[in-house]
């Protein structure tokens, strides 16, 4: 491996090569860092506020999604940001929804953080719940607090938090509010001072448990670092191609290889 794909610490070999066929090139940053929403939450303003002038655009590999990157320093790391395209789903084949799912689930990101619109919470949450199928390594950043409060709208950040099993960090982006907080949360989730225990819906039918409970066996056996084995069966059950080819060609082998050990979720 070289010094460049050295200095991505704990990125395993076929993790770079995943990010090499999603069209990340892996290089001299400590972190990757992944930025999901629904549209309109103000995801881009994040996205700008963070990187600042060191982002670059273009467009995903085979697709006509357009994406972008950036980066910046924090605490004497430097954390790659991918800004995921905006979905309202990561479940159906559309193009902006496949290449969200495929960078969280094959691109392994140190962090993903969800950006959600505050003033909207319940329709962000749908979105939010599916990230955390994915990844157990997430921090939502509920964005466009402003807005909310100048509609009377309350949202109460930490019983959120403990209710999603990751940090919830109460932002307004576009002035620059609870960015500091939002970088502090990027950074220890990513670090593993924050080990994240995220809430998982179970709301299969009765009768397709036994064949998913004997999935899920099948792949802790044959995958054992896979980080959530479930989500993965049933997107086997539901003939998702991409996991159908993830499990055929090996993908699948390099699913949670990031090892964390720290306190829980700030509450």
């Amino acid at each position: 491996m070289s010094a460049e794909s050295q200095a991505c610490r704990g990125c395993p070999a076929r993790r770079e090569d995943s990010l090499i066929q999603l069209g990340v090139e892996p290089g001299r940053w400590d972190y990757l860092i992944a930025l999901a929403g629904n549209p309109n939450t103000g995801k881009s303003t994040v996205f700008n506020a963070l990187t600042g002038l060191r982002q670059h655009t273009g467009n995903w590999p085979g697709k006509t999604v357009t994406r972008a990157e950036g980066g910046y320093e924090y605490d004497a790391k430097r954390f790659k940001l991918v800004d995921l395209p905006g979905t309202y789903s990561l479940l159906s084949a559309s193009p902006d929804e496949q290449v969200a799912r495929d960078f969280i689930l094959f691109g392994q990101p140190d962090v993903t953080v969800i950006v959600a619109d505050a003033t909207r919470l319940e329709r962000n949450l749908n979105l939010a719940l599916q990230v955390l199928e994915i990844t157990d390594r997430a921090v939502v950043c509920l964005n466009l607090m402003d807005e909310a409060k100048r509609h009377g709208f309350t949202v109460d950040e930490r019983q959120l938090a403990r209710d999603l099993g990751v940090p919830v960090v109460a932002a307004s982006a576009r002035f620059g509010k609870g960015l500091p907080e939002l970088l502090l949360a990027i950074s220890d989730v990513a670090s593993g001072r924050i080990v994240c225990r995220p809430h998982r819906l179970e709301t299969e039918p009765a009768a397709l448990k036994p064949a998913l409970a004997e999935l899920v066996s099948q792949l802790k056996t044959a995958f054992p670092g896979l980080p959530n084995p479930r989500w993965v069966a049933l997107r086997l059950l539901g003939g998702d191609d991409a996991i159908i080819a993830a499990l055929r060609n090996g993908d699948l082998t390099t699913l949670g290889t990031t090892s964390a050990v720290a306190a829980s979720p700030q509450s």
